[in-house]
């Protein structure tokens, strides 16, 4: 568990903000996709340093609600499901500002899986790291003016839009979600009888 915790500490200090704020936009374009199934599982979840406790029901069913309302949107041809872990995660509490303004982190893996094919896109899980978006109300962390519930939507609509990222880079270096796709070890997939 310890080692869990520095493990999220070190991952945030080499991670990106995602802006997940554009979910009342058009879906950006992902060739064939459509979201199949939504699985978001926590069965080793590490709760790093001076974080707000959150019940893993509730941080999975959280998340899953966040990809559903970033996928749902697409409706193409073919459905291909996650599966996804969440490892770790810090929800700030209220610090001192400038000295400790704790913020908000997140780490899971993903898994893509192909219906058609009936295997995964993706080889090893692809882990996602993702910190609170940066904003007037989190310059000091959130954990001083949102409460626990606003900081986990927040998180979980952070990651679906980091997954979004990690698809469309596939999409674009091995042609994910289209019939020239390929595994990200370089294997053609092959093609589904339509």
């Amino acid at each position: 568990m310890i080692r869990k915790a520095v493990w999220l500490l070190g991952a945030v200090t080499l991670s990106a903000c995602v802006n997940s704020s554009d979910i009342n936009e058009p879906p950006v374009p992902l060739g064939d996709f459509s979201l199949g199934h939504n699985v978001v599982v926590a069965p080793k979840v590490a709760k790093g340093p001076a974080s707000r406790e959150v019940p893993v029901d509730e941080l999975t069913a959280s998340i899953q609600s966040a990809i559903a309302e970033r996928f749902d949107r697409y409706d193409g041809p073919k459905d291909y499901h996650f599966g996804l872990s969440v490892e770790a995660y810090v929800l700030a509490q209220p610090g001192i500002p400038v000295l400790l303004s704790p913020k908000s982190a997140m780490i899971v893996q993903l898994t893509v899986w192909d219906d058609a094919l009936g295997s995964k896109l993706n080889t090893e899980p692809e882990q996602i790291t993702v910190l609170e978006e940066l904003s007037g109300q989190n310059v000091f962390g959130s954990g001083l003016l949102k409460t626990g519930d606003q900081q986990l939507e927040e998180m979980s609509r952070s990651v679906a839009k980091a997954i979004e990222n990690y698809l469309l880079a596939q999409k674009a270096e091995y042609g994910w979600f289209t019939e020239n796709a390929v595994t990200d070890t370089g294997e053609e997939e092959e093609p589904a009888e339509r």
